[in-house]
């Protein structure tokens, strides 16, 4: 993906930062520090976020802060005092204010697939290769107004549309990691449909006036930016769900979705009945993909207000089940036993609320992994998947235990698929990872070296995925590259093991296990 602003362009699929087309030479963690700003572009970015995504939560001082500020700032020729690019918030954190434009890299060979893939994901992949079939990005609405009140909802409204939009098996729906990520402010919807890979965006404004709520739709056609259709919504704040399944239904009709009356009742996504709940979750989201232990925090908060407002509320019990994940895999406790049956029990109380969820079965499947029963983890994110072939992530876990089962080409063919669905997910990095370790597994380390080296890179990524470009690199035979990737790996987490590693990723294949071992060996780990 390639970020464009002013004379610049960041690739970050070459690790390049470009000033009229000459490339400019950049310490990783200098690079890694402007593509995080960039890729939050407009959004405060705060200096515990920045320890925790560039130093992996070690502490440093402010003065290592500013350093690399200063420099990604010199490199764009920007200054303190100017700050024509990247704005100092006193006391708060940075926030990179450039006009920025995202546009796709080069092609690349994930653009062709094989559809020898499994019954439902495999034709999901052959009807990728018609021209002719409808995709779609339904992006994040516009707020008009600073009302507190429409925060949660203009992200609320569009995700629960995503939802009922992926469980319909026959339509390409953009993931929301990538819809999600592009601005609607002063939108081309020419550029969006290149970018995302989609025909149609629906979108639409959002705005509250003392007790009312008036929202408006639009489906436009990305290759000649008319719209297709529109529509208004208008009604008190107190009849938001009244309204939700107004917009869902008249939508859906917009689209001539012709889907019978049971398929209906199963795609209906069972929402709580109390406002704040709901916003809860939603505000929640976008925590806890962020993949940091400040934002886990924050996710586990939100999640656990939504389901003391409302217990019934299924999605809720998900998103804690995923923020126990998140802490036992990222080791931000000792007690990691505590944190996996934690994660198990909110799973389980979700099951039990709505057994047809895709995140709901997504969350319980990742609780097994935990435990390294890769079998059991799998029997749940097949489910997940079936339930929504649509569904990037649940995708993307299914290839990554694949893969560790392994089952390199089963899981090479679903995350290539899942980085099709959602090509600049936040978790793209992680997606790349698992492309590195199907060609790890089938013995092709030049491949897996170049994936590895490529998601190590990638902003966002952790430790974790650092410690794999170090292992691929050695088994590839750059013993300069693995050292440096080794060294990367001790300055982030001087504790890291490959006891870590190993607990991390449950490998099945005695031989892939006894390789990396040797390599993590040789490295010191």
């Amino acid at each position: 993906m390639i970020y464009r602003f002013g004379a610049f362009e960041l690739d970050l699929t070459a690790v390049e930062l470009r000033a009229d087309g000459i490339a400019r030479s950049l310490e990783p963690q200098v690079f890694r520090l402007l593509a995080l700003l960039v890729e939050n572009h407009g959004r405060l970015v705060s200096k515990d976020e920045i320890i925790e995504k560039i130093w992996d939560g070690r502490a440093v001082s402010d003065a290592a802060v500013a350093s690399r500020v200063k420099s990604a700032r010199q490199a764009l020729g920007d200054d303190g005092r100017g700050q024509r690019f990247i704005k100092t918030v006193h006391r708060r954190g940075f926030r990179f204010i450039g006009d920025v434009k995202v546009v796709r890299g080069a092609p690349s060979h994930l653009d062709t697939y094989d559809p020898n893939v499994t019954q439902s994901v495999g034709v999901l992949v052959r009807q990728l290769e018609r021209m002719s079939r409808p995709s779609i990005a339904v992006l994040p609405f516009r707020l008009i107004g600073d009302d507190v009140r429409c925060k949660a909802l203009a992200s609320a409204l569009p995700d629960e549309l995503i939802t009922e939009l992926s469980r319909l098996r026959w339509l390409f729906v953009t993931a929301r990691g990538s819809s999600f990520r592009v601005h609607t402010e002063n939108a081309a919807f020419g550029e969006i449909g290149q970018l995302l890979g989609v025909r149609y965006c629906l979108w639409g404004t959002l705005e509250i006036s003392d007790r009312r709520l008036v929202v408006t739709v639009e489906l436009v056609d990305t290759c000649d930016e008319g719209i297709v259709w529109a529509d208004r919504f208008a009604g008190r704040i107190d009849d938001v769900h009244s309204i939700r399944e107004d917009i869902r239904a008249r939508a859906l009709m917009a689209l001539d979705l012709r889907i019978p009356m049971h398929e209906a009742a199963l795609a209906r996504l069972a929402v709580p009945d109390d406002l704040d709940a709901w916003s809860a979750y939603h505000l929640g989201l976008q925590h806890i993909y962020r993949f940091n232990r400040a934002d886990n925090a924050a996710a586990s908060h939100l999640f656990q207000r939504a389901v003391t407002l409302d217990p019934g509320f299924a999605r809720a019990h998900a998103g804690l089940s995923f923020v126990h994940f998140q802490a036992a895999f990222m080791r931000y406790t000792e007690d990691i036993a505590g944190e996996v049956r934690a994660a198990r029990r909110a799973a389980e109380r979700g099951l039990e609320l709505d057994a047809l969820d895709p995140f709901v079965n997504f969350t319980m499947g990742r609780t097994y992994w935990l435990e390294g029963d890769l079998d059991g983890s799998l029997s749940w994110l097949e489910r997940a998947t079936s339930i929504s072939p649509n569904y990037a992530q649940g995708i993307y876990a299914r290839a990554w235990t694949e893969a560790l089962a392994g089952y390199s080409s089963e899981g090479r063919k679903h995350v290539d698929l899942a980085m099709r669905l959602s090509p600049i997910d936040p978790l793209y990095y992680a997606m790349m990872g698992t492309r590195a370790f199907t060609h790890m597994l089938a013995g092709e380390d030049a491949e897996a070296a170049d994936w590895a080296e490529r998601a190590a890179r990638s902003p966002g990524a952790h430790v974790l995925i650092a410690m794999i470009a170090a292992a691929a690199q050695s088994l590839k035979g750059d013993a300069a590259r693995a050292a440096w990737w080794a060294a990367n790996v001790r300055e982030r987490n001087p504790a890291m093991r490959r006891d870590d590693f190993f607990q991390a990723f449950p490998m099945r294949s005695d031989s892939t296990r006894l390789r990396v071992l040797g390599a993590l060996r040789q490295l010191g780990f």
